[in-house]
């Protein structure tokens, strides 16, 4: 089954808490997911942030939602109970509850437009829809476009760029990464080889204990299988064990299978992967605003 939306873990959260007996959040969570018969990668699938799992994100937004409509309530720390509103609507007979249900309660709706009303968004390559997603999710979903949208603009530069550049930039990169010791040394490594399908030689640490072979490609068309076969052989060649393989392009999947039938290890980083650490590592882009989301710290109030 799939991760149900918030607005589906109300009803059977209120029906959940129905007995009117004090109930701990963990207890809730748990027999929530046996009753959307999660398995345990749904469980734990996370938000794109990696903070938090979804469904336990979904279940907090879904537990606010009714506290501030007055169904369900907080006696204690991490504890929720239904209230004598929440068990009218029991009663009732209701088959589901949602945002719009809860909109004829005064304190639900005093809550909810404190902030803008409606969201409108188009589909992106990330396929949300915005309708049924937590403010968190909203965010999250929204940063990952951003930073897509990023690594597309960062890719189609690199290519554009000359190969010196191109070379002078996978030193600085592997540099930020704490590879090659200094831009200097790192940078009088690369681009002198340039034997047998070799571009050049790194530090794998500041000391020097061992080292990197590199080749970095420039291309256009997708990396095959053979040429991964020739830097395992270049690599043969020079007594190496460890290599890197750049390309702007892409690996096609036989190239990504290859394994060398020796202790060589190879690590292959296409276009894509490329503009992701040049995004993660502050190269070539820059910071233009910040935003931290924080939650309430209940052992503050606790000890009060």
């Amino acid at each position: 089954m799939t991760i149900p939306d918030f607005q589906a873990v109300m009803l059977p959260l209120l029906k959940f808490a129905g007995d009117q007996k004090p109930h701990s959040t963990q207890e809730a969570i748990d027999f929530l997911a046996n009753h959307f018969d999660l398995s345990y990668q749904e469980r734990n699938q996370l938000l794109p942030s990696g903070k938090q799992a979804i469904f336990d994100n979904r279940f907090g937004w879904a537990k606010t939602y009714l506290k501030k409509a007055g169904l369900l309530e907080y006696p204690k720390r991490s504890q929720l109970q239904i209230t004598a509103r929440g068990k009218e609507v029991l009663n009732s007979n209701i088959t589901q509850i949602d945002s719009a249900f809860l909109e004829q309660y005064s304190c639900f709706r005093e809550f909810k437009y404190k902030t803008p009303k409606t969201i409108s968004s188009n589909k992106t390559r990330l396929d949300i829809e915005v309708v049924n997603q937590t403010p968190e999710e909203l965010l999250d979903y929204a940063y990952q476009e951003i930073r897509l949208n990023l690594a597309k603009e960062i890719l189609e530069k690199v290519k554009s760029c000359s190969p010196i550049f191109f070379e002078r930039l996978v030193v600085e990169l592997l540099v930020k990464m704490g590879y090659g010791g200094s831009i200097r040394e790192a940078g009088q490594a690369i681009g002198k080889t340039n034997d047998e399908g070799i571009d050049g030689i790194i530090k794998e640490d500041r000391l020097g204990l061992d080292a990197i072979y590199i080749q970095a490609k420039r291309w256009t068309d997708t990396v095959g299988r053979p040429e991964i076969q020739k830097f395992v052989g270049a690599l043969a060649g020079q007594g190496a064990k460890k290599g890197i393989f750049i390309t702007t392009s892409r690996f096609s999947d036989q190239a990504k299978s290859y394994s060398p039938k020796s202790d060589i290890k190879v690590v292959l980083v296409d276009g894509e992967e490329l503009a992701e650490y040049m995004i993660d590592f502050d190269l070539g882009v820059s910071s233009i605003s910040e935003y931290k989301t924080k939650k309430i710290d209940i052992d503050y109030f606790e000890s009060n």
